[in-house]
């Protein structure tokens, strides 16, 4: 069973949410809230497998919300998709780069957002890398004038340097291994290796990474 909380400040977005998740057998709704700091407190107790958080809440809002949840090692089991009005939002990128496993727009189609549900909560990636990297990528264009190399990269070997710049260029795993001339479960524990070495738990933070490191530019092909 899939354990779910949402949050949204809405009424009627967290009904229309209620109705949608509760009609699923292997979908379980263990709590709503209405502001950010709620929403922590609610994701501490029920520690669910998937939240899903509206960017902009009252109190706190949430991103702050989602760092919080991030960055508490005791709700490492619970991923993040963020809910948001539009796709290409400063809101989206920091959410990204913040830990989230995605976003979705509020007019998502019922199916998909109970799709994303399940591939969030088996480990999966939300977005394509494809439209990973050009969120991302449009944003730190916008921002970085040089690079800023992150600590962690030193403890990287040089072909997990390689691999996250793959990885920044939208390409999966398997696509990775091809490239390489690798198996894709090599490609996967060089993906995983380098995330362990980065501190992050999510592809999405790498690419993140991989632009303001300089690994990767925004024009890249």
């Amino acid at each position: 069973m899939i354990r779910v909380v949402i949050a949204d400040d809405q009424a009627l977005v967290r009904l229309g949410l209620r109705v949608l998740l509760e009609t699923e057998d292997d979908i379980a709704l263990v709590g709503e809230a209405g502001d950010g700091r709620a929403a922590v407190e609610l994701v501490r107790r029920t520690r669910p497998d998937v939240a899903l958080l509206d960017v902009r809440m009252p109190l706190v809002d949430g991103l702050q919300a989602l760092r919080a949840i991030v960055a508490d090692p005791e709700l490492a089991g619970t991923r993040v998709i963020v809910l948001t009005t539009f796709e290409l939002d400063e809101y989206v990128f920091e959410a990204l780069r913040g830990g989230a496993s995605g976003f979705l727009i509020k007019d998502t189609e019922p199916a998909e957002l109970l799709r994303a549900v399940r591939v969030v909560a088996a480990g999966g990636s939300l977005l394509s890398p494809g439209v990973t990297r050009r969120v991302i990528g449009e944003f730190v264009a916008k921002r970085v004038r040089r690079p800023v190399p992150h600590p962690g990269l030193r403890e990287l070997t040089e072909r997990e340097r390689q691999v996250v710049a793959l990885v920044a260029e939208g390409l999966a795993n398997e696509e990775i291994a091809e490239r390489l001339v690798v198996s894709p479960a090599t490609a996967r524990t060089h993906v995983s290796r380098a995330m362990g070495k980065l501190g992050v738990h999510d592809r999405a933070q790498l690419v993140v990474i991989a632009f303001q490191s300089g690994l990767a530019t925004p024009d890249a092909s």
